[in-house]
């Protein structure tokens, strides 16, 4: 009894201290982003704290080289929830299509869907680019909503839970007079709540730490998001850290706040995809 007591917290000590790990990087983040700026990447752990480092961010301070912080946080979530609202609409639909109807050609649209999943993003950079371009979409919200509008993977994943459903639920509904899309959307939609909120936060999370096509796609300040201002702070911001640690937590706020919210249901969803 005592040998299994002793592995056992041999195991809780070594797993513990794995996490540690882990999650040190972003304590030490924090600690930062609220440390006096003389001890800031000075010390492992600071001793004295202030908010100076997030007022910074919002007046620029005595360097004069302010940045709209808030504009560039509100940028982030209208282009996050712009994209991510979308994706979600077109990985629903198609992947209800794909599932559930029957029609000419659907084996060869999945099998397009499974090719482009492992086809490099960054080789259509350029066209894409062009066409935003084209179309006049260039350094608008829309230029950076409209390429990130559909994600293949939320297509996949929403196509094989689709599968699982039985198709007596879908028939049942017909006879009742339902069409296709009252179906999905009051039938199917409400059975596949624990695998939306795992769509939901990694397709969030994947469009709100998004960099390069925002980048490029962008060029006035007042469009920039919160990852592309953080970019730039090596620049102008060299000589503060501090601030650069509060924009980076600001940056990962909202992605913790939304796991916590959602963490049961995203268990639940993990339990599925790993079937």
């Amino acid at each position: 009894m005592a040998g299994h007591k002793k592995t056992y917290f041999i195991r809780y000590l070594v797993a513990f201290a794995l996490l540690l790990v882990m999650i040190f990087p972003y304590i030490y983040m924090v600690l930062n982003s609220l440390a006096d700026w003389s001890q800031v990447d000075r010390k492992l752990l600071p001793t004295k704290y202030t908010f100076g480092s997030y007022k910074w961010l919002l007046t620029g301070g005595e360097a004069g080289v302010a940045r709209p912080w808030l504009k560039a946080f509100l940028n982030s979530f209208i282009v996050s929830a712009g994209s991510t609202f979308f994706m979600m609409i077109s990985g629903i639909m198609v992947g209800y299509a794909l599932s559930k109807l029957r029609f000419k050609g659907r084996d060869t649209v999945n099998n397009f869907v499974l090719f482009h999943m492992f086809f490099p993003a960054i080789i259509l950079l350029v066209p894409t680019f062009l066409v935003i371009e084209r179309m006049g979409l260039y350094d608008t919200y829309w230029g950076m909503i409209i390429p990130k509008a559909l994600s293949l993977w939320a297509i996949f994943m929403y196509t094989n839970f689709f599968k699982a459903i039985p198709d007596t639920f879908i028939e049942a509904a017909k006879l009742d007079g339902a069409n296709d899309l009252q179906i999905m959307y009051k039938i199917v939609l409400p059975m596949s709540k624990s695998i939306t909120v795992v769509v939901f936060l990694f397709l969030f999370m994947e469009r709100w730490t998004e960099l390069l096509w925002d980048m490029i796609v962008v060029r006035s300040d007042s469009l920039l998001t919160l990852n592309v201002l953080l970019s730039q702070m090596f620049g102008p911001y060299g000589g503060y850290p501090g601030p650069m640690y509060a924009a980076s937590v600001l940056l990962t706020l909202p992605i913790i706040i939304l796991f916590l919210f959602f963490s049961k249901k995203f268990q639940d969803g993990m339990q599925f995809t790993l079937k």
